[in-house]
């Protein structure tokens, strides 16, 4: 029996649960063995032959999956819903696409040793914020840090005020399309409208050779897992548990001698980074950034994410993102005017008839079945 005087790591363990690690385990056996395998190892012609398409967009749902569980974690455990989360995602893009368009070397258009759109625009010399991203680990660590200290700052001033609610919402949305705005200029250094492309290189390897391609992908499935054991780890703690008592009642939470400003800034700032790693993860897989990626629409999807599959309970958000891009997938080659159309209707049955999301549905089926 788990008590309060129960070692934390055992905690941890009955917290994820049997059937959590069992599931954890066999998706890692298939992206990390076998998708892989199927891809590079497999005949072009062979049936079980995984083409880079499904790598492709399985490395970018994955991505997805990352920023739906950071999601989950301050809206789900935290009660913050933030509907400017895909800025986070888009600035990792872009401090990591930095790096990868210094790879491109003199191979670009112009054989400039600044990018392309920069050789477009008459630039004479790189900014002083684009200085070493040619190095891979400044690179990350600008992945991290910029990221991370837009979220900190905001958020320090957002709830330090007690903003919250829709209110808060707005504001973050408010946020991204002013940070859209901005990137769309061709004078802050970005690429503009174009954002961008054309990638050679990744620590001097072809991007689009195959081995590298499963690499990312593998990558972002490692991610995934990550993410979500540390999302457990967390809500299986003490910290977990001021958080989800902080979203449904603050007031009394604050009663009690805890301050709320440090445990909400805390998970939104890290919900931040996860944005940040899904971004420069998902980068080198799709070969392209621009501001589009910062639409308030992104992220208003990304909640759809969580509610689809249910928020507050980690794997939910991340099965949401996998079912809603899945569709989307098909709903875009099949029926590209309705999209849009099926995406809100979802949204709204998911409201109406399943609050809990899929894995609400599916824990009422299992009590259904032992009853």
């Amino acid at each position: 029996m788990v008590t309060a005087r129960t070692p934390f790591f055992y905690r941890f363990l009955a917290a994820t649960g049997q059937r959590g690690w069992i599931a954890l385990g066999i998706f890692a056996f298939i992206t990390l063995i076998l998708l892989p395998i199927g891809h590079l190892w497999i005949p072009l012609d062979h049936p079980l032959h995984v083409s880079s398409y499904v790598v492709t967009l399985g490395g970018k749902i994955m991505c997805y999956a990352i920023v739906a569980v950071a999601m989950d974690l301050i809206w789900g455990f935290g009660g913050i819903l933030s509907l400017g989360h895909g800025l986070f995602f888009a600035l990792g893009g872009y401090t990591f696409g930095m790096y990868l368009m210094r790879g491109i070397g003199r191979d670009g258009v112009y054989h400039s040793d600044l990018p392309d759109f920069m050789v477009f625009l008459d630039w004479k010399e790189l900014p002083w914020y684009w200085q070493g991203t040619d190095h891979f680990f400044y690179a990350l660590l600008l992945v991290l840090i910029v990221p991370a200290l837009l979220a900190f700052i905001f958020g320090f001033f957002a709830f330090r005020s007690r903003i919250k609610g829709v209110y808060f919402s707005i504001i973050t949305q408010a946020l991204t399309f002013a940070f859209m705005l901005l990137f769309f200029r061709n004078e802050t250094g970005f690429g503009g409208n174009n954002g961008f492309t054309d990638f050679k290189r990744i620590l001097g390897y072809p991007i689009t050779a195959p081995e590298t391609r499963v690499v990312l992908f593998a990558l972002s499935a490692a991610m995934l897992m990550f993410t979500l054991l540390l999302g457990r780890y967390l809500m299986a703690s003490k910290f977990g548990r001021v958080l989800t008592a902080i979203r449904d009642s603050e007031s009394r939470v604050m009663f009690l001698g805890y301050n709320p400003l440090w445990y909400k800034l805390f998970i939104w700032t890290l919900s931040a980074m996860l944005c940040a790693v899904a971004g420069a993860l998902y980068v080198p897989q799709v070969g392209i950034i621009n501001p589009s990626e910062m639409s308030p629409a992104n992220s208003i999807e990304i909640a759809i994410w969580v509610a689809v599959g249910g928020r507050g309970t980690l794997i939910g958000p991340a099965l949401g993102a996998f079912i809603v891009n899945l569709s989307k997938s098909w709903f875009t080659v099949a029926f590209p005017e309705y999209w849009l159309f099926f995406l809100g209707l979802l949204f709204v049955l998911v409201t109406l008839f399943l609050p809990q999301g899929v894995v609400g549905l599916w824990r009422r089926i299992r009590q259904r079945g032992v009853s």
